[in-house]
């Protein structure tokens, strides 16, 4: 009996020998959610999400026609200056100002600020900013 425990004894220290010698298998690439690129002479910087990304934020978007815009596209920051996020080219987004003139149930009916056929997020606007200006560091 203990001759068989001494086997198996000197079998796990061999395994595990073995084991801590094997090569080591490289840790997975981290591949960044989003990218910010600076906006030339702003202090903006343009918001650029991997398809995953945007598929776990479920961003949307609405295009811009006439004066209203849905009212879940604003975002205001900390000096309460009224922001939307536009979608210039798929997964990229840049904050524009807009000019709020009144609110009509969930349309901000804006004085000034947008084209239209501006295609404007209007889910994961929050994020968005956070990703933007790093407020969740």
């Amino acid at each position: 009996m203990k001759r068989i425990s001494y086997w198996i004894l000197l079998v796990l220290i061999l395994a595990s020998l073995l084991s801590a010698c094997a090569p080591k298998t490289s840790a997975p690439t981290k591949i960044d959610p989003v990218k910010l690129e600076p906006i030339e002479g702003t202090d903006f910087k343009r918001v650029i999400l991997t398809e995953k990304a945007a598929q776990r934020l479920n961003v949307q978007t609405a295009e811009v026609s006439g004066e209203a815009i849905p009212y879940a596209a604003v975002i205001y920051d900390t000096e309460g200056k009224t922001w939307v996020y536009t979608s210039p080219a798929p997964l990229t987004f840049v904050r524009a100002s807009i000019v709020i003139d009144h609110i009509e149930g969930e349309q901000a009916i804006l004085s000034q600020g947008l084209d239209l056929g501006t295609s404007v997020v209007t889910l994961g606007v929050s994020e968005l900013y956070g990703a933007e200006t790093g407020v969740s560091k």
